[in-house]
């Protein structure tokens, strides 16, 4: 069975600390991962409109509702509003697909993907000219204050933001009617966000973190902040040995052993079932020292492609806000 354990958000309510990811889930198998993930003890799912299987998703959730298998409030169901709607009168219109497209009255959490906003093109998530999105001056400052809305109206339980930087977490704390329950981020043996999680505990929210495993098969071109393949690293597989676990179990419980969420993607069942099997074995602080020395800057997701690292709010940059 997966963690029972949970992580107290600032606006009081528990979210899981172990999550299934669902980036890149194809949606012939999106309904077969979620009856794995909670015939296995997963109560804590993630989504995104960007990820295009939401409707998938959603046929897995509603399937396991009605079967009976877990009850709706013990679910914690996350969704993100992709960069196309910042607009402050898109938001509430993109929760309602993302709603209708799960299949769901409320969201437990919903963020904001990134801090970037781009230009809203009917059918088209990442709309070009020369090979360039077209990004959008919305500020998501005014994005938030729709976000809000979507609190007060119970469309969603609460709100976060993910793929910001300190300054902008900062900017945004220092607006906020209602505060950021989550800030989802990269984090694995390659890139700790060491930085990034002593702001979270300071500011009482809460750390996702994306990408456990290094995402090994990410999409992308190749690029020069790309990290290698955590589960073929040697400390790793030593580590791993020692204990009698796999490597991803290792990368996994690296996540949960720094207080914070994580969020495993498969949609392979007896990968989603090891995948939970992190709570019954502890790191020693040697052990977690050598793998927070395996950091070295290193991102599956830059965010940089199709000229999105020129945008004005791109978060990888110390000096933006």
């Amino acid at each position: 069975m997966a963690s029972t354990t949970f992580l107290t958000l600032p606006s009081g309510r528990r979210m899981p600390q172990l999550g299934l990811g669902t980036w890149l889930t194809p949606d012939s198998l999106a309904p077969e991962a979620i009856k794995a993930a909670v015939d296995c003890g997963y109560r804590h799912i993630d989504c995104a409109y960007f990820y295009g299987n939401e409707g998938a998703l959603g046929e897995g959730i509603e399937k396991v509702l009605k079967e009976g298998r877990v009850k709706r409030e013990d679910l914690f169901i996350v969704s993100k509003l992709w960069n196309s709607f910042h607009a402050p009168e898109d938001v509430k219109p993109a929760c309602l697909e993302t709603l209708r497209l799960l299949r769901l009255d409320y969201l437990d959490l919903y963020l904001m993907h990134s801090p970037m906003g781009i230009k809203n093109v009917k059918g088209d998530l990442l709309p070009q000219k020369d090979g360039k999105v077209l990004l959008s001056d919305v500020d998501y400052v005014d994005t938030w204050k729709a976000m809000e809305k979507l609190v007060d109206e119970g469309l969603v339980k609460g709100i976060g933001v993910a793929n910001f930087n300190k300054c902008q977490l900062e900017r945004l704390l220092s607006v906020a009617r209602i505060k950021p329950d989550v800030l989802q981020v990269e984090r694995h043996i390659h890139q700790t966000q060491r930085e990034l999680i002593a702001c979270t505990k300071s500011l009482k929210m809460t750390l996702t973190g994306y990408s456990p495993l290094t995402s090994p098969k990410r999409p992308f071109p190749p690029g020069k902040l790309d990290p290698n393949n955590g589960m073929e690293d040697p400390v790793v597989k030593e580590i791993a040995k020692k204990h009698g676990k796999t490597p991803p179990q290792i990368m996994i419980r690296f996540n949960i052993q720094a207080g914070i969420a994580t969020i495993p993607k498969s949609e392979n069942p007896a990968h989603i079932k090891a995948n939970s099997e992190v709570f019954d074995f502890c790191l020693t602080d040697d052990e977690v020292k050598k793998l927070e020395s395996l950091h070295c800057g290193a991102r599956a997701v830059a965010w940089d492609i199709v000229g999105m690292g020129d945008h004005k709010h791109y978060p990888f940059k110390p000096q933006e806000s």
